[in-house]
């Protein structure tokens, strides 16, 4: 059972998503209605989930305009979480030259992860809309990750699949250039759906996959599994709300083990494709920011 939502008319419709890809509305305004209303009868999401689609009417997936799953207030992200992850940050900070150690490295090995504020709602994007290429960058790559959805003390509530968007060249020219090789509008996207938690054996199971389309041709493609994270998600969460104020339906990126070649950079009208069986495909079109403020100047 997947949680998705959908536009009905001007509006955005929870619903549920079965094995048979048949869709039942839910009574609900948004996820976090749901997880409160589970709580408030002492029972899982699931339970009241699986009761009200036994009742309700169907419809087809195919066909609906799907939005993101929910509202994220904010979206965190967790760095340098894999090996692979490694090795490209000691790439770009190293320019290749990958014979001594670096900040990176230290990270990977040290008690306490990298954990960096990625986006908000108004900035992350769902199924099938646009990713934008920062104007300022020659070097822009995927990064496809498991996300977290959490409450406000860090349960984790579902997962979902994520899509932090990078800028190679500015991180690798300084660290302190972080936010700016992560933070823009529209580098970011979550989606198609939330696996409810409790249907969910173990989290390390799931594998991610990554397809880069140029020209509908296949240019990338790369897959890993969860299990090869080097942290324990458990241990990324403590930190992220560690002395903090995280909000109701905040989602944590896990990082990422699927890099393309160092060689590679996204240019406009690409297509990502990121998949995580059981969740979905999160498919998003590339498009050059420069040309939608263009576009927008007329």
């Amino acid at each position: 059972m997947r949680i998705i939502r959908y536009l009905k008319g001007n509006e955005k419709q929870l619903a549920a998503v079965t094995n048979e890809n048949e869709v039942a509305d839910l009574p609900y305004s948004d996820f976090m209605s749901l997880i409160a209303k589970a709580r408030e009868y002492n029972r899982t999401a699931f339970d009241i989930v699986k009761r009200i689609v036994g009742e309700s009417n169907k419809q087809p997936l195919d066909g609906l305009r799907l939005t993101t799953p929910i509202d994220a207030p904010e979206v965190w992200a967790s760095g340098v979480t894999y090996k692979k992850s490694r090795e490209a940050r000691n790439y770009e900070a190293t320019q290749g030259k990958l014979d001594r150690e670096t900040f990176y490295d230290k990270v990977y090995d040290a008690v306490r992860p990298e954990i960096f504020f990625k986006s908000t709602s108004a900035r992350t994007v769902g199924p099938n809309d646009p990713v934008y290429l920062r104007s300022d960058s020659n070097w822009q790559i995927p990064e496809p990750e498991l996300g977290l959805i959490i409450d406000k003390d860090g349960n984790v509530l579902g997962y979902t699949a994520g899509n932090d968007m990078s800028c190679r060249d500015i991180e690798g020219e300084n660290p302190l250039y972080l936010p700016q090789a992560k933070v823009w509008k529209n580098s970011c996207s979550i989606g198609p759906a939330i696996v409810l938690a409790e249907t969910v054996t173990d989290p390390y199971e799931f594998q991610i996959i990554c397809r880069i389309y140029r020209d509908e041709e296949l240019v990338f493609f790369g897959d890993a599994q969860v299990s090869q994270l080097k942290r324990t998600l458990d241990e990324l969460v403590q930190y992220l709300v560690l002395d903090n104020q995280i909000f109701d339906g905040t989602v944590l990126l896990t990082g990422t083990c699927v890099v393309p070649p160092n060689e590679f950079t996204l240019a406009e009208n690409d297509r990502i494709e990121i998949e995580i069986p059981g969740i979905g495909i999160l498919n998003n079109p590339v498009v050059q920011s420069e040309k939608v403020e263009q576009a927008a100047k007329g």
